[in-house]
């Protein structure tokens, strides 16, 4: 079990929102969605994409790279790679899906907390 570190204020987001954060030497992406804060790794498993910058629909996230998918309740891939044909096929065989990792998120006041 880790330590809780505030990353950030409830005011800061809007629903449907995320930003890229950096705790405790760890780079990540930590967003709300409905009443809910979520924080996962902001770093794409296939290609190390920028998540933050990718787009965030309901709790799924799109890479910006390549367009894996991650449900960011729990990190688990969606769709790994998007599109067909030979480019797609081979990065599919090179490197198979990764979940992302998850941190747990409390919220006290206003203050969002990452446990890391």
């Amino acid at each position: 079990m880790g330590k809780y570190v505030a990353a950030g204020k409830t005011g800061e987001f809007k629903d449907g929102t995320s930003k890229k954060i950096a705790v405790e030497g760890k780079e990540i992406m930590l967003a709300r969605v409905g009443n809910n804060y979520y924080a996962v790794s902001n770093r794409c498993t296939h290609m190390k994409g920028d998540l933050s910058a990718g787009t965030l629909e309901g709790t799924i996230v799109t890479c910006p790279r390549h367009g894996s998918q991650f449900d960011i309740r729990d990190g688990k891939n969606v769709r790994w790679l998007k599109g067909k044909g030979l480019v797609s096929a081979v990065g599919k065989v090179l490197k198979s899906p990764q979940a992302l990792a998850t941190y747990k998120v409390k919220v006290e006041g206003d203050t969002i907390s990452v446990e890391v």
